[in-house]
């Protein structure tokens, strides 16, 4: 042991004087000059020790960088009009809730994007033009055809089914019209969807960049749509046209909260959660948090580019290149944000929700590294229940170049989410 502490010693001690070594050597060298030298090793101490101290001593900057919310894009995005966005037949609306433990009235942004069957089916009343309904040949399985999570054994049963005339009075009444401007109309008729028709419905929980309206994330509402599901999409605290307040992690999962009940309180129709990059952390404490406060969650749980916990993310985030070999590292950033519970702890999370979870990761990820991923999933094998809920992983090669943000752009993509939907669909674990 007294020989690891040495070696251990002795690396640091390398690694902490190299860079400001290098500048001495240079100058005792007449390389460069004396105030040359000077400013190189007043750089070092700023970017290595200066920088690292502070951020340990500021909640406000450790908060900033994980959550990142002053990074949005696309420019000039309309998030109140998703038709900019190419999302049709998709509300704009917002759900507010009292924070309790922080005394403070949240507002939450929302999406919820209409299943294509529903568009086609009344595309004329909705304004819709059907040539541009996206033309997705559903997946199979025993030979029916999925649609939105359930099976139609008779497409002629189905266009007679007496729960959409709810629906055709509102679309029907005097006076209506599918725009945003008319709010009370469209919350009957979207609310209404959600109860009447059979289709599931994914609440998406994105990561820690941009908002609801970033092209990547259209594209999977787009491919989700596409197969029939209702999707409900969320801003957090802090980002998109939701409440300008700093986020926390256990505030982003209570906000999700907040939206996983508005859409419980309307239908009892199976609901699926889809979490990506950050969102796997928000996703996992929410179903643990669901598990510990006695509620019915979520039937199953999908996991896009996830890590096992902040602290190995932060270790292998591209950002921490400069600063991850440094001796103080851990004691600096890593400890700091531990204590002051920015954790997303999937890999003990995972271990306290009964839920089926299904994780898709990318083989070339830079942000979040396939390797974190996977960890999480050996993780999950070793500490959930044997009657728990089974867990799925799918990898996909690096030659595809999906990346970080790009999995919906997988072929395969749409039978993977539909089989595994439709296996735990009817199941309660």
């Amino acid at each position: 042991m007294a020989m690891f502490d040495l070696d251990r010693l002795i690396t640091d001690l390398f690694k902490t004087t190299v860079l400001p070594g290098i500048a001495v050597g240079l100058w005792l060298t007449d390389l460069i000059g004396r105030i040359a030298c000077l400013v190189a090793i007043g750089v070092f101490l700023v970017l290595f020790v200066v920088l690292p101290i502070i951020f340990k001593f500021s909640f406000a900057l450790q908060k900033g960088i994980l959550f990142l919310t002053f990074i949005t894009y696309p420019p000039n995005l309309d998030l109140k009009r998703p038709e900019k966005s190419g999302l049709y037949a998709t509300r704009n609306f917002y759900i507010d809730y009292r924070d309790q433990e922080e005394d403070i009235d949240v507002s939450i942004a929302v999406w919820h994007v209409l299943p294509n069957d529903l568009v086609r089916r009344y595309a004329r009343e909705l304004h819709v033009d059907e040539t541009t309904l996206s033309n997705t040949t559903l997946p199979t399985i025993d030979g029916r055809i999925s649609n939105g999570g359930s099976i139609l054994a008779d497409e002629r049963e189905s266009s007679n089914d007496q729960r959409y005339r709810r629906i055709e009075q509102i679309l029907h009444a005097d006076g209506f019209a599918p725009s945003a401007d008319d709010e009370d109309r469209q919350r009957q008729l979207f609310e209404e969807s959600l109860r009447a028709t059979t289709n599931d419905v994914v609440l998406y929980l994105h990561g820690n960049t941009a908002s609801r309206g970033a092209p990547h994330r259209v594209e999977l509402y787009q491919m989700l749509r596409a197969l029939n599901y209702h999707v409900i999409a969320m801003d957090y605290r802090g980002y998109g046209d939701s409440a300008n307040l700093s986020p926390t992690e256990r505030g982003v999962v209570y906000d999700a909260l907040a939206v996983y009940q508005y859409i419980t309180s309307i239908t009892k129709n199976p609901v699926y959660l889809w979490g990506h990059s950050l969102g796997t952390g928000v996703s996992t404490h929410l179903l643990s948090l669901l598990t510990e406060m006695s509620l019915p969650g979520p039937r199953a749980l999908v996991l896009e580019s996830p890590f096992n916990n902040i602290k190995e993310e932060i270790c292998n985030h591209p950002f921490s290149q400069l600063y991850r070999h440094l001796p103080w590292f851990d004691a600096l950033i890593s400890k700091p944000m531990y204590n002051n519970m920015l954790r997303f702890e999937s890999d003990q999370h995972i271990a306290e929700f009964r839920q089926p979870v299904l994780i898709l990761h990318a083989e070339d990820d830079l942000v979040v590294p396939f390797e974190l991923g996977y960890k999480l999933y050996r993780k999950a094998l070793d500490t959930r229940g044997k009657s728990w809920g089974p867990i799925e992983f799918h990898r996909f090669e690096k030659s595809s170049h999906y990346g970080h943000k790009h999995i919906c752009r997988a072929p395969n993509l749409p039978e993977i989410v539909v089989r595994f939907f439709h296996a735990y669909r009817n199941e309660q674990y």
